[in-house]
């Protein structure tokens, strides 16, 4: 009889009878987006895609020999003359312009996150204003606020100092990378179980000692596949940096473009390899994100 009672429950296995809800229906509720889903796409594209990307940009020049008069010979070694230009002067560029953003991003964004969990009511206040600012900034907004903002030249103790525009680049790509590793920062100490910290306050740990010694050690592993992922976003955005005249893949790739005249039929194959360059830098990071998610993923 209990039994047969249990299996029809008002409100859950059929209707109400009041108007008072019994139970509510459980839903899976999110904080925002999900700071992965770039990634995560990322990396759910199938290892052959290179391949076929390749492919389109190989079959290109034939499918236009039609409309133009430049052999497919002809564009293929237009574009093999530039390469070495346009990945040794540009792409290794790019790639170092990511690595100091993301350098100096981490550092201050480690400090930030700190600052949110701070006991102090002013401090936690401050960062989390810096926090939010640029985390919710559009990048070439504020790249363009740091070209202005800075000074081309500096006088310190009697010499000047130039800063050239691809370091203020730096500096601006590492502002939205600061706010976001904050982010990533105070999320990963705040998922550390409260009895982490209970514990430590037992063995008269200072809070110091408990944040350095138990609390951030756990944190490394959860907040490096989220860092994989910004880095591989940062690597991406580079290209905003064209439009401040830093001379970097896009901007190269267009100098050459120039120097050979501005022909459309070259459109294609000059950007395709700029874009087949970044898929074969980020992909690999994306898959090797996933896989540290994964690998460090709490088991319940």
């Amino acid at each position: 009889m209990a039994s047969r009672r249990l299996r029809h429950l008002p409100g859950v296995t059929g209707a109400a009878r009041t108007d008072l809800p019994v139970m509510k229906p459980y839903r899976v509720s999110t904080d925002g987006p999900d700071p992965m889903l770039t990634v995560r796409w990322l990396a759910s594209l199938p290892p052959w895609t290179p391949v076929v990307l390749l492919a389109l940009a190989l079959i290109w020049p034939t499918i236009t020999l039609a409309q133009t008069q430049m052999t497919v010979v002809e564009a293929w070694s237009t574009l093999f003359k530039w390469v070495p230009f346009i990945v040794g002067s540009g792409f290794v560029f790019t790639v170092l312009i990511s690595v100091l953003a993301m350098l100096i991003g981490t550092v201050l964004g480690a400090v930030l996150g700190l600052a949110q969990i701070s006991p102090n009511k002013l401090t936690r206040a401050f960062a989390w204003s810096v926090t939010q600012l640029f985390r919710n900034s559009p990048w070439l907004v504020l790249l363009f606020v740091v070209l202005l903002a800075l000074p081309s030249n500096f006088e310190v103790l009697g010499f000047e100092i130039s800063v050239p525009a691809w370091l203020k680049a730096v500096f601006g790509l590492s502002l939205p990378i600061m706010a976001n590793i904050s982010e990533i920062v105070r999320g990963a100490i705040q998922s550390v179980p409260t009895a982490q910290w209970e514990a430590s306050e037992s063995l008269a740990f200072s809070r110091g000692q408990t944040l350095w010694r138990i609390i951030l050690p756990q944190c490394f592993k959860r907040m490096i596949p989220p860092w994989m992922n910004w880095y591989a976003i940062l690597t991406m955005a580079t290209p905003l940096c064209s439009i401040l005249g830093v001379e970097e893949t896009i901007t190269l790739t267009q100098q050459a473009l120039e120097a050979e005249n501005n022909r459309p039929d070259l459109l294609v194959p000059f950007y395709g390899f700029a874009l087949i360059m970044f898929f074969v830098y980020c992909y690999p990071i994306a898959r090797w994100t996933v896989a540290l998610e994964r690998r460090y993923a709490v088991k319940l």
